[in-house]
């Protein structure tokens, strides 16, 4: 009997191929996210607070300014300070430091018994939280190094951009829960479980950083760092903000002090083997440049709205902080529901642009209020720099992510921060010289007419800027 033909083998499915952990997994955002969130929450979380805290240690409510001043400075000098130590020790490192810092800061000032306690409570809070931002644009850098890609995913610099601007207006009605639920010390009190979640997190989910090549002795670390340089920056920036926060009163020696010690500066590092400000290459990365100019001019528009139009429906329309407070979150929404879809396409030129026309707009249609104008008109004034906000924030990182350099990230990332800072500070001093005596529909009338003016040169800014790109690669 013949013997029968062998069967065919059943084909097989080729088994497919092993699937590769997302390395941008909520994991390794969170805790980066969350300590970003930390700074432009606690920036504005004090502001319902004031009263209660002269009252409850027994000072003038003006002497409570300098816990808002206390944090600006030093959010402004730590910023790109903590991007330079991430730059010299590794980004985790500091990461951590800042959370450590900021659970201490707020265990101070819950316990504090009186301002100076609270003002070293402030400044803390601002060193620690400030360490976030910049470490976290190190530590995604990194990470996309390490799984092979050119750039992170836009959603992820998206992600960081809604934590660490868009929620600066959700620490008005914030802080005023808590101080009408739990009384003035929960602001700081608040601090202590979010920078533990943050601390375990990042402990568990972010990979540790590589060991240091060799011990640096403390020459070569105040070398590496430019301490020299580091401490100039930050009298430099005192001076100057001391000045600002003196408006209307004008204390000019604050400002000439502030400009030789910014020619002291230059003149430094220039020299500088390690320079904590590249002057050189501030000067021929104008691109770079310019975007801080932008993001500093956005901001100070921005800001105006949060401290101008917020103290006049206060002191005008007869609103609480907590009602002031709530016609604000708009603007968060919006500003986030912005930044995620421009991030996930590495838009540059299209929101930077979009950012400067809503800023005209927004400016222009301040014009309109008045005593007797529809209250909704400021939800939708908000609702409109709800989009600079997000156009602002998104377009300019994206670009800074594509024009610093990338040993330098963490320095730049830090002075992106800076100078909204600066705007942020300019804003309340020119609301600070305009509500001098009172708070008036004349006096907003003015502040829209300056918006106009700040508006319309970030428009020309970012419209002659022919070095924008679409978008950047992804």
């Amino acid at each position: 009997m013949p013997a029968s033909p062998e069967a065919p083998a059943p084909a097989t499915t080729p088994a497919p191929p092993p699937s590769t952990p997302n390395p941008f997994s909520w994991r390794f955002t969170t805790p980066l996210f969350l300590g970003s969130a930390l700074n432009p929450v606690n920036s504005s979380l004090i502001a319902t607070a004031l009263l209660p805290i002269a009252r409850g240690v027994g000072v003038p409510i003006g002497q409570t300014a300098a816990l808002v001043t206390a944090l600006y400075l030093a959010s402004a000098i730590a910023q790109p300070t903590a991007g330079k130590a991430a730059e010299v020790f590794g980004p985790r490192r500091v990461f951590l430091a800042g959370i450590l810092l900021v659970a201490v800061g707020g265990i101070t000032g819950g316990f504090a018994q009186g301002l100076l306690t609270l003002v070293v409570s402030r400044v803390l809070i601002g060193l620690g939280t400030s360490c976030a931002y910049p470490t976290a644009m190190l530590l995604i850098r990194r990470r996309a190094r390490d799984a092979g890609l050119g750039n992170p995913p836009g959603a992820v610099l998206g992600g960081l951009q809604i934590a660490g601007i868009a929620t600066a207006s959700l620490g008005l009605p914030i802080g005023g829960a808590l101080v009408g639920w739990f009384g003035w010390r929960s602001v700081f009190f608040a601090n202590v479980p979010v920078a533990l979640v943050a601390l375990a997190a990042t402990l568990t989910w972010v990979s540790p950083d590589g060991p240091l090549q060799r011990p640096l002795r403390w020459r070569e670390v105040a070398a590496r760092l430019d301490a020299v340089g580091i401490a100039g920056f930050a009298a430099a920036m005192i001076a100057l903000l001391l000045f600002l926060f003196s408006l209307p009163t004008t204390h000019w020696y604050l400002l000439g002090i502030s400009v030789v010690l910014w020619i002291a500066l230059v003149f430094w590092e220039l020299r500088a083997a390690a320079p904590f400000l590249d002057v050189r290459m501030l000067a021929s990365n104008k691109a770079l440049t310019r975007t801080y100019l932008r993001f500093g001019l956005a901001m100070l528009c921005l800001y105006v709205v949060l401290y101008g139009v917020t103290q006049w429906v206060e002191g005008v329309r007869g609103l609480s902080e907590t009602q002031a407070g709530l016609l604000l979150l708009p603007m968060t929404l919006v500003s986030g529901l912005i930044v995620s879809p421009v991030s996930r396409r590495n838009l540059v030129r299209g929101p930077v642009i979009a950012a400067a026309v809503a800023c005209v707009v927004g400016a222009v249609g301040t014009l309109v209020l008045s005593a007797s104008a529809w209250i909704g008109w400021v939800v939708v004034l908000t609702l409109v720099f709800g989009l600079v906000m997000g156009f602002a924030a998104a377009g300019n990182q994206t670009a800074l992510y594509a024009q610093a350099p990338a040993d330098q990230l963490g320095t730049a990332a830090g002075l992106l921060r800076t100078f909204g800072y600066v705007g942020s500070i300019a804003s309340s001093a020119i609301t600070g010289i305009v509500f001098h005596t009172s708070v008036t529909d004349h006096g907003v009338h003015l502040i829209a007419w300056i918006m106009i003016g700040v508006s319309v040169v970030l428009l020309l800014v970012s419209v002659l800027d022919r070095t924008l790109p679409k978008r950047t690669a992804a």
